[in-house]
């Protein structure tokens, strides 16, 4: 009998195959006290060195299937195993408290992974998935535990699993694997990252999936919507669901290469968002017209120490020289709230995300400030560069950030070291207060991004983690739309770029509004590198001016539900929908 399931839907397409349910292995951990501490750390020396050599064949597999940049995150997994750090915790519990051994690694690794699942940005939360994938893989090691047995899938199948590590999702054959469903996890997970990468249908957060289906069971999913069947009650609908996606999947190609621009000749540009160096080594195949965002806090968050000035340098240029042709904006150190480092400590705030982060932290440690602004003018030689203030609140605070700049670049005359004169200085639009204010700041800065993640969650006062207020996160709801026009009008008042580099503007329920809005709409969509095709095929199948009245009845609706159903009919029209 058929039975369907909902869940988040993380990696595009339509899967039907058997269910091949995956099983972590379990493992008998005490707190046993040992009486010789040296033969045990010796044992912990020698399995840190075959966790690490497996790691690296994990990363060399990952590499062929999945490209050097994505395989990187088996690099980071080898360095967490070599982490002085968890060593040290793991050492000590040994030569201390004289835990055993297995206690020691389960207990450091639990408490690190406590540390990223207690955070609240989205990216990082999904890092305690990494944090379990390592402890798994030294405990089966340790103890003498037989791994799930991937590799060995000779049969189209859909996995099942309660989560799904970036080293089992690095090994999968897409050959015989037709999707993966999971219990736990969601769009910013790895898993989902290299299931888009590998072009792997997946619906993760299904709850408790695991205990609804049996190994062989025909099951199939929607990797969109997030939709799942077990016993499909018609297979042949399913079947020409995925006939229909694969057509679309084809025709998309041919947006990677068009510039974005609509029927009636209006041009944008479609970015993508980064992280890390070389997530910009590939943009090119996906259509990217620049880096709208390089999130540059992951130089920081995954370093031991502060990175030096030459180590940021270096990442930056390679960006710059990959996108050569195009702008690329470096969004300065967004550090605080939820975004901690394990080389600094901040002080317990009531409401973290409403302090001392951001450029907040940035204008009272000029040191660090410093360090990252000369290492973004010397990169700049390298292409075209914009550099983005992150959480800026008043004018001042803008000001403040610009002339700091413009100390820098004193500073570096005097030393005779090159920069391009011709870098753009702009900020971040995520504070109701700033949208408010957009032409006065107009006036001093080169362009606006609009970070619509935090403009939702200061707009409607709502923690966009919470479950329970989930509801409230409504980017197309009128008062969002107004704010969004008020940040164009203000910016195009003055002739001002404005982009927006939130997961809105990725959305096909949006960009028609995001397209017309204030009468111009935004100049630039900033989004993950493989949602680039589509967003193209949409702004280049509309018109701008029936984005224009669009936008304009969106804002004059009562509710995100009216906009919703208005911008549904005005592409179901359009056969976009």
């Amino acid at each position: 009998m058929s039975k369907k399931f909902k869940g988040i839907g993380s990696s595009e397409g339509i899967g039907i195959a058997k269910v091949f349910l995956l099983e972590k292995p379990t493992f008998e951990i005490n707190e046993n006290k040992i009486t010789d501490k040296d033969a045990e750390i010796k044992k912990i020396k020698a399995l840190f060195e075959k966790t690490t050599a497996q790691i690296m064949e994990i990363k060399d597999i990952a590499t062929k299937k999945l490209g050097a940049e994505k395989a990187e995150v088996f690099e980071a997994h080898a360095q967490i195993v070599n982490d002085p750090e968890i060593i040290s915790q793991i050492e000590n519990l040994i030569s201390s408290e004289k835990f055993n051994a297995a206690y020691a690694i389960n207990k450091v690794f639990n408490d690190t992974h406590d540390i990223f699942a207690n955070m609240e940005d989205e990216y990082f939360k999904q890092r305690a998935s990494d944090i379990n994938d390592i402890k798994t893989r030294m405990l089966a090691n340790f103890l003498n535990v037989q791994m799930p047995d991937i590799i060995s899938i000779k049969e189209q199948v859909i996995i099942v699993a309660d989560d799904l590590t970036p080293s089992e999702t690095a090994l999968l054959d897409k050959q015989y694997v037709k999707g993966f469903l999971t219990n736990i996890g969601g769009r910013t997970s790895h898993a989902a990252i290299m299931a888009r990468t590998m072009e792997i249908p997946a619906v993760l957060g299904l709850k408790d999936i695991t205990k609804n289906v049996k190994n062989g069971q025909i099951i199939a999913l929607n990797g969109k919507s997030g939709e799942v069947e077990l016993e499909p009650s018609d297979i042949k609908e399913w079947e020409s669901k995925l006939n229909t996606f694969l057509k679309e999947k084809e025709e998309l190609k041919k947006y990677i290469n068009v510039k974005a621009k609509t029927l009636d000749g209006h041009n944008v540009d479609v970015e993508a968002n980064i992280g890390k160096p070389e997530d910009a080594n590939n943009l090119d195949s996906y259509g990217a017209e620049g880096v709208g965002l390089f999130r540059s806090e992951f130089l920081y968050m995954e370093n031991s120490d502060w990175p030096t000035e030459d180590e940021q340098f270096e990442a930056y240029k390679h960006v710059l020289e990959k996108q050569k042709n195009h702008l690329v904006i470096v969004r300065t150190l967004d550090i605080g709230g939820d975004k901690k480092l394990n080389y600094y400590t901040f002080d317990e705030e009531m409401n973290p995300f409403l302090g001392y982060r951001a450029i907040r932290f940035c204008l009272d440690n000029k040191e660090v400030f410093r360090t990252q602004i000369r290492a973004l003018l010397r990169a700049s030689v390298y292409g075209r560069l914009g550099i983005m203030f992150p959480m800026i609140a008043t004018v001042d605070e803008f000001l403040e950030g610009k002339k700091f700049i413009e100390t820098i670049k004193k500073e570096l005359d005097k030393e005779n070291i090159k920069y391009s004169n011709n870098v753009l200085i702009g900020m971040m639009v995520e504070i109701p207060s700033t949208a408010l204010l957009a032409d006065k700041f107009a006036q001093y800065a080169d362009f606006f991004s609009i970070g619509t993640n935090d403009l939702v969650q200061y707009t409607f006062a709502v923690d966009r983690m919470s479950q329970k207020v989930s509801y409230l996160y409504q980017p197309n709801n009128p008062s969002l739309l107004r704010a969004v026009k008020l940040t164009i009008e203000g910016a195009k008042k003055h002739n001002k770029i404005v982009a927006m580099c939130g997961e809105m503007a990725g959305d096909i329920k949006s960009i028609p509004l995001l397209l017309g809005l204030g009468g111009h709409g935004l100049d630039a969509f900033s989004m993950t590198a493989s949602s680039i095709p589509k967003a193209k095929k949409i702004i280049c199948s509309l018109n701008h001016k029936d984005c224009i009245e669009l936008a304009n009845k969106a804002i004059e609706c009562d509710n995100a539900q009216q906009v919703n159903d208005l911008v549904d009919k005005f592409l179901k029209e359009r056969e976009l929908l």
